[in-house]
């Protein structure tokens, strides 16, 4: 079975920025949204995910998220507004009522059994 890996930029209000690497982005930007794992992203509050690539081996996306971390903030920014000029939250629309609801009775099941 062929696992897709993703690059992903989220940004807050202010435009402070992050960026991840993870094999399920909705998975992952909806643990960050919510502020599941305590840090940098529930801090600042980075709830809009703004850039993400996709790659078919985990090595590629691994590079590319060092080389994005390597950047300038200008670049980034740069990178961001090719693609979303107006840093809409591209996560829109992922999440219905009963996905969301699937996902935290997971979310809290794993965390009991950890």
């Amino acid at each position: 079975m062929n696992k897709t890996f993703y690059v992903y930029i989220i940004a807050n209000a202010s435009r402070v920025l992050y960026i991840g690497m993870t094999n399920n982005v909705h998975k992952r930007f909806w643990v960050h949204r919510e502020k599941l794992c305590k840090g940098f992203t529930s801090n600042f509050h980075l709830c809009r995910l703004v850039y993400y690539e996709s790659f078919d081996d985990v090595r590629n996306a691994i590079n590319r998220e060092k080389q994005l971390k390597r950047w300038r903030r200008e670049k980034k920014v740069a990178l961001i507004e090719g693609l979303n000029r107006d840093w809409r939250d591209l996560s829109e629309g992922w999440y219905s009522e009963s996905k969301v609801q699937g996902v935290a009775t997971r979310l809290a099941k794993s965390a009991r059994l950890g």
